[in-house]
């Protein structure tokens, strides 16, 4: 438990690192974009591949993955079915509702959430690739056809081999199952890329929090409440649930699997939100609140599941 609240008190800090050059203008205005970017496209990648070609798949792949798909499934779901009864939103809107209630934040909170609380960032790549395969293509589809009246197949199809995160993860997968074993100054330079990402992605995060004002009246703060409630809530609960008595995982790996899913709503809900333009707010006050409220939810994963 001691070495769980030191993880969480690291990320804090480098949160508010970031808040505080932002507060003071370090950077510029851009600044949380170039961070994210450089994360995105670079560092997260090379940590990524180090991760995986050195990984035991047997661990990464396993039960979690499944157990990660119920929860996301079950918690989007329930945000269809209240929509249904209560909300009466638009599909795009109730999209957006749906992901911003079971699509988690595996890389910039993930990972570093991986890396010093969990101990490795393996536990987080079914989780990614997970997402970035098969659900945000889908989601994509979804948003396409209601908000145009079209989809662009290709642009689908494609966007899993477009994104340097799972390429990067497929490699490593790759090295990892070939057996190949790459010499030492192969690793190297990407593991001193890597060890980058995660201070980037939390000061990038941190710069994000300085103005920001969630749930301002016109909003409609039904759907934003509902889908923090069971990203926040509903998913851990039902991640706990399936790991333990559907799966029988004890120690550690049910640690991981509730705590991956007690991670905030992914980021990639606003940027999808923003592509279509329709829920932009909703998908903003989502991300936001549910990454606040991570913070103490994940202390309470912590202190009853930890080893």
């Amino acid at each position: 438990m001691d070495g769980v609240l030191t993880g969480f008190g690291i990320i804090a800090f480098v949160i508010l690192v970031g808040y505080v050059a932002r507060r003071l203008g370090i950077g510029g205005p851009t600044a949380p974009y170039v961070l994210n970017r450089i994360a995105f496209f670079v560092t997260n990648p090379a940590l990524l591949f180090v991760t995986l070609a050195r990984a035991d798949l047997r661990v990464v792949f396993s039960t979690q993955l499944l157990v990660a798909t119920a929860a996301a499934l079950v918690s989007a779901g329930l945000f269809l079915a209240l929509s249904r009864a209560f909300f009466r939103q638009p599909a795009p809107e109730t999209t957006i509702g749906a992901l911003g209630a079971g699509y988690v934040n595996a890389n910039n909170i993930g990972l570093p959430v991986a890396v010093y609380v969990l101990g490795s960032a393996s536990y987080v790549a079914p989780v990614l690739l997970l997402q970035l395969i098969v659900f945000a293509p889908v989601a994509l589809t979804v948003l396409d056809v209601t908000s145009r009246g079209a989809v662009s197949v290709r642009s689908i199809l494609t966007q899993p081999i477009r994104n340097p995160m799972i390429i990067a993860s497929v490699l490593g997968i790759l090295v990892d199952v070939s057996g190949v074993r790459l010499p030492d100054a192969v690793y190297q330079p990407f593991e001193l890329l890597g060890g980058a990402a995660v201070p980037l992605v939390l000061m990038a995060f941190g710069m994000s929090l300085v103005g920001s004002r969630p749930l301002r009246p016109g909003n409609g703060r039904a759907p934003i409440v509902a889908s923090v409630v069971l990203k926040s809530v509903v998913m851990p609960l039902v991640a706990f649930l399936a790991a333990r008595f559907a799966f029988g995982l004890e120690g550690q790996a049910l640690f991981a699997a509730v705590a991956l899913a007690a991670l905030p709503t992914a980021q990639n809900v606003f940027n999808f939100a923003a592509r279509y333009e329709r829920g932009i707010a909703q998908a903003r006050d989502v991300v936001l609140l549910t990454t606040l409220f991570s913070v103490p939810v994940l202390l309470v994963v912590a202190a009853l599941l930890a080893p």
